[in-house]
């Protein structure tokens, strides 16, 4: 099972979580990250955030990242989203 947190942070507290678990297993591991944020911004009403370099780096490395308001289009009142996957089983 592929399971992936998001966070979203406002005034350095935590003020909304949710995780994702994903069991189709025909897809890669890309295409999960990507339905699992999809998902994740769905549930904060929020919309798809940029991924940016650093983004992408920072995911690579060590599986979690955040997207601060730079990463948003619309101006949002939050800290920033952060997402990291917490369990990947095949």
């Amino acid at each position: 099972m592929f399971r992936m947190w998001g966070k979203l942070w406002k005034e350095s507290h935590v003020v909304m979580d949710y995780v994702v678990e994903i069991e189709d297993y025909s897809l890669s591991r890309t295409q999960m990250v990507f339905r699992a944020l999809e998902e994740i911004c769905l549930q904060f009403d929020l919309e798809q955030p940029i991924w940016l370099d650093t983004n992408i780096q920072e995911f690579k490395r060590l599986a979690k990242t955040r997207f601060s308001k730079d990463s948003f289009i619309e101006d949002l009142n939050l800290q920033y989203l952060e997402i990291e996957v917490i369990e990947e089983a095949y």
